[in-house]
C-alpha cells in the first residue's frame, strides 16, 4: 500500500489545534468590553439612541427588537461621546427569556433559559455583543447579508482580543519594550468596533501573521520582469541596485541572480521584492499564474532578516537589522474599512510624495529645528501591473492592489541618544490590573500630570498645525500613524509621523505654497476643501484619540476633562500667537468652530458599504454635527 506524507507533523498539528486563549474567563472579559465599546460608539454615531431614565443621572435604557431591554451606566463626554462601564450592562428581568426563534441565528426553538441574577434588582448581567447584534438587528438597521458578515468580523475581533488578554503584560513591563515589540500589545482602533476583523485570514494565519502573535518571520522574495514591474525611488535611491545594496547582504543578492541565470534569465531585467507568504499563496499565485508560467514572475527565497508585523498588519519592522527599511506589502484581507492592498498609482508615487513633504520640512526652520519633526519617508517602491485588472475601471479595487512593495525609512536610526518612541495609540492602553499605560509613563517622568500633558501637546500639535496652516497640507495623525518620541525620562519631546502617500491630503483651494509641488505629486494627492481638511486633525487626532484619552486622564491622573481640553486649546492659541502673519489661514482652516461634522466609521460598515465590492475605496460616512470642545463657548478654561 503506498505511503503518503502527512500534511503536518505532530508538533505542527498540536500547535494548530492549540487555542489556550479561547477559554470562558478570557472570552467573557473581552466580550464585555467589546459590547460596551459597541454600545458607546454606536450611540456616538447615533446608530442607536439610548434613553435616559427619569430624574436624570447616568443610567440609560435601550430597547431591543424582541421587546427586551438593556440598562447601563454611561458617562457623556466631549463631542457627544458615550463611555459605558462594561460591568454596568444589565438585561432587564422582564426581558430574560431568549429571543424568538426568528431573531436567533440558528432558528433554535428549544426551551428558554433564565440566567442567574439578583432577584432584588430585576436584572441580570448581559455581556454578549454577538447576541446583541442579533437581538438588535432591526434597531441597528442592518440587512441580512451585512449582519452575517458582521457577526463573523466581530467574532474574529473578539478572538484577537482574547489572544491579547491571554498574553497581556503590566503597564510597567510594556514601558520597557521597544517600539516594534510594543506594537504587538496594542488593542486596535478605539473607535472602530470590528477593528481586527481581518477577513480572509484563517485561525492558523492569525497565529502566524498578526501583530498580537508576536512571531518574527522571514519574508520570501520574488523577481519580476521589468515588462510588468516598475521601480521608483528618492534621489539617494534612484536605482534599484542602491536600494538592494542597503537591504540585502551581498550573498543574498548573488543567490537571487544565480536563480535567474539558472533559468536563462537576465537579472538586469528583473526587479526583486519581498512578498507576504499569505498573499503569495492566496492571491499572487492564483491571479498572476500566467505571469509565473511565462517567467515574468520568478520565486526566489527568503532573506535571513527577521521582521515583525506591526499594527497595520501588512507593515514589517526589521528586528534583526533595525537600520534597514520597514517594508509595507499588500495583504488582500478586509480589515477595518478597506481591503489592505497597495494601489498601483499611489505606490508608484510614494517616493515623489516623500521628496515633496520632506522638502517642506527641510526648508522650514520651525519644522526642521524647533519641532524637529521626524517624517518617515516612503523612499522606494516596486509596482507590478496586472494585464487585465489594472485596465478595468469597473473591477473591484482590491483586484488592482495585489502585488507591490514600499520601503519606508526606519525609525530607530532617527532617534537621538536616550530617546525612545511609542505609537500614540499606546497611550490609550490599560493593562489587566486596570493601570493605564499613560499613568505609568507620567509616574516615570516625575512631572505632574498637567505638566506631562502640556509636553505631549507641545510635541504633537505644532508640526501638525504648521503643515496645515502654512502649507495647506495634513497628515492623518491617528493613533497608528502618529508616533510620540520621549526623552530618557519618558517626557514627550517631539513627533514622528508616517504613511504619506495614503494619508496626506492637500487643500483644494490653491495656495502659493503649492506652486513648487511636482505634477506627479499634485496628481496623486487627495484634495479637500479647507472646511473639511481640518477633519483629519479633528477626527483623526482629537476625536479618534483625545476623545478616549481625556476621560482616561481624568480617571487615572486626576486631570478633569475640561482641563485636558483647555490644555489642547491653549497649545493651538500659542501657535496662533507665534505666527500672527497666518491669521487668514487660521480662519480658513478653522479648528475652533462651534460645531464640526460627525464622521462615522461604523456607519459605513452598517449602512453605507457593508461588505459589497466596489471599484473605489470607501470613505467614512458623515452624519450630522457635534459640538467642538475647543470652541471658546465650550466651557474650557483659558
Amino acid at each position: 500500500m503506498p505511503k503518503y506524507p502527512a500534511s503536518h507533523d505532530s508538533a505542527e498539528s498540536a500547535e494548530l489545534l492549540s487555542t489556550p486563549e479561547l477559554n470562558r474567563t478570557v472570552w467573557d472579559g473581552a466580550a464585555a468590553r467589546l459590547l460596551a465599546k459597541m454600545l458607546g460608539q454606536f450611540a456616538y454615531e447615533e446608530v442607536i439612541e439610548p434613553v435616559g431614565e427619569a430624574g436624570g443621572g447616568d443610567t440609560y435604557t435601550l430597547g431591543l427588537d424582541d421587546g427586551g431591554a438593556l440598562r447601563f451606566s454611561a458617562r457623556r463626554g466631549v463631542y457627544g461621546s458615550w463611555h459605558i462601564a462594561p460591568d454596568s450592562i444589565l438585561e432587564m428581568r422582564g426581558s430574560i427569556p431568549r429571543a424568538p426563534a426568528d431573531a436567533r441565528p440558528d432558528g433554535d426553538r428549544g426551551p428558554t433559559t433564565e440566567p442567574s441574577g439578583d432577584p432584588d434588582t430585576g436584572a441580570v448581567p448581559f455581556r454578549d455583543p454577538l447576541q446583541f447584534l442579533v437581538r438588535a438587528r432591526r434597531l441597528l438597521g442592518v440587512d441580512g447579508a451585512t449582519l452575517g458578515h458582521l457577526i463573523r468580523e466581530i467574532t474574529t475581533t473578539l478572538t484577537a482580543d482574547a489572544r491579547l488578554d491571554h498574553t497581556a503584560l503590566t503597564a510597567a513591563r510594556l514601558a520597557d519594550l521597544d517600539y516594534a515589540e510594543l506594537e504587538g500589545h496594542q488593542t486596535g482602533h478605539p473607535w472602530l468596533v470590528a477593528n481586527k476583523g481581518r477577513l480572509g485570514l484563517s485561525a492558523a494565519d492569525a497565529s502566524r501573521y498578526t501583530p498580537e502573535a508576536r512571531r518574527p518571520l522571514t519574508l520570501p522574495w520574488i523577481a519580476v520582469s521589468t515588462r510588468i514591474a516598475a521601480y521608483r525611488g528618492v534621489a539617494r535611491l534612484a536605482g534599484p541596485e542602491q536600494l538592494y545594496a542597503q537591504e540585502l547582504d551581498p550573498s543574498v543578492r548573488d543567490s537571487f541572480a544565480a536563480v535567474l541565470r539558472s533559468r536563462g534569465l537576465d537579472p538586469g531585467s528583473y526587479l526583486c521584492l519581498p512578498v507576504h507568504p499569505w498573499q503569495w499563496d492566496e492571491w499572487i499565485v492564483p491571479i498572476f499564474a500566467p505571469a509565473i508560467a511565462a517567467g515574468d514572475i520568478v520565486p526566489l527565497h527568503a532573506d535571513a532578516d527577521l521582521r515583525l508585523p506591526q499594527q497595520s498588519i501588512r507593515t514589517f519592522s526589521n528586528v534583526a537589522r533595525p537600520d534597514r527599511h520597514t517594508v509595507k506589502l499588500p495583504l488582500s484581507i478586509l480589515n477595518t474599512l478597506v481591503w489592505r492592498g497597495l494601489p498601483t498609482e499611489r505606490t508608484l508615487a510614494a517616493p515623489a510624495v516623500t521628496t515633496w513633504v520632506q522638502g517642506l520640512r527641510d526648508q522650514d526652520a520651525f519644522l526642521r529645528d524647533t519641532c524637529q519633526v521626524i517624517l518617515l519617508g516612503e523612499v522606494a517602491s516596486v509596482t507590478v501591473e496586472h494585464p487585465l485588472y489594472d485596465h478595468l475601471p469597473e473591477a473591484p479595487y482590491q483586484f488592482k492592489e495585489i502585488l507591490g512593495a514600499i520601503w519606508r525609512e526606519p525609525l530607530q536610526p532617527r532617534l537621538a541618544p536616550g530617546e525612545r518612541a511609542r505609537t500614540l495609540a499606546s497611550l490609550l492602553h490599560t493593562d489587566p490590573q486596570g493601570r493605564a499605560f499613560t499613568a505609568e509613563l507620567v509616574a516615570r517622568s516625575g512631572l505632574t500630570p498637567t505638566a506631562w500633558l502640556t509636553h505631549l501637546f507641545a510635541a504633537l500639535l505644532p508640526p501638525l498645525l504648521h503643515f496645515l496652516y502654512r502649507y495647506g497640507t495634513v497628515f492623518s495623525p491617528h493613533g497608528e500613524n502618529a508616533i510620540v518620541v520621549f526623552d530618557d525620562q519618558d517626557v514627550p519631546v517631539r513627533l514622528a509621523i508616517k504613511d504619506f502617500v495614503d494619508d496626506v491630503n492637500i487643500s483644494a483651494q490653491p495656495l502659493p505654497e503649492h506652486d513648487s509641488m511636482p505634477e506627479d505629486v499634485r496628481r496623486i494627492l487627495l484634495t479637500e476643501e479647507p472646511s473639511f481638511l481640518t477633519q483629519f486633525i479633528q477626527s483623526g487626532l482629537f476625536i479618534g484619540v483625545f476623545r478616549f484619552l481625556s476621560p482616561l486622564c481624568e480617571e487615572q491622573l486626576g486631570v478633569p476633562e475640561v482641563d485636558f481640553w483647555s490644555l489642547v486649546r491653549a497649545e493651538i492659541l500659542r501657535h496662533h500667537a507665534r505666527f500672527p502673519e497666518l491669521k487668514e489661514r487660521f480662519e480658513m482652516f478653522d479648528l475652533l468652530a462651534p460645531r464640526i461634522e460627525r464622521l462615522c466609521l461604523n456607519r459605513n460598515r452598517l449602512h453605507v458599504d457593508g461588505y459589497r465590492d466596489r471599484p473605489q475605496r470607501p470613505h467614512a460616512a458623515i452624519h450630522g454635527t457635534v459640538p467642538n470642545p475647543l470652541h471658546p463657548t465650550a466651557g474650557v478654561r483659558e
